[in-house]
């Protein structure tokens, strides 16, 4: 997507979803389930992740929830208002609390989830009436790369 910066120059605008599927794809070199995730406010990468659960035996590290978290430290804030999160599968119920409590303000995922997604499976978080703040959630961005990637990574488990 291109817009006109202040000179009258066109300017591309990163593709985040296509650099979250490169933080899933670094995630599966390290023998990590391949999920990435990227925090974007306007044009500017805040922050970038993706799973690392093994590495840091923290069955918490998700891409979501490390890149919220580097995106907290890095604006010295636990609220991350005007804030946009893309995530190349759907995020799970741990993550969706996560997302809910930072006051995300979007969230764009890649492929649907139906064993452990609470976003459009499963819980479906944000429509729980003790959910404190839904975001703009957008399904389907980048689903088929996304699915290939995970696709990929559980026959390559399964083969070896």
């Amino acid at each position: 997507m291109a817009r006109s910066n202040r000179n009258g120059n066109r300017v591309k605008r990163p593709d985040f979803m296509a650099l979250a599927l490169e933080e899933a794809a670094a995630a599966a070199r390290r023998g990590e389930v391949p999920v990435g995730a990227v925090i974007a406010s306007g044009s500017t990468v805040v922050a970038r992740a993706g799973n690392r659960t093994r590495e840091l035996a923290d069955p918490t590290a998700h891409a979501e929830m490390l890149a919220i978290r580097e995106a907290c430290a890095r604006l010295a804030s636990e609220r991350l208002t005007g804030q946009d999160l893309y995530v190349t599968l759907e995020p799970c119920a741990m993550c969706a609390g996560a997302i809910s409590f930072a006051r995300l303000r979007r969230l764009y995922f890649g492929a649907a989830d139906e064993k452990g997604g609470a976003v459009i499976n499963g819980v479906r978080f944000f429509a729980s009436p003790t959910c404190h703040h839904t975001p703009d959630v957008y399904p389907g961005l980048g689903e088929s790369e996304a699915a290939l990637i995970l696709k990929d990574f559980f026959r390559e488990k399964r083969e070896a």
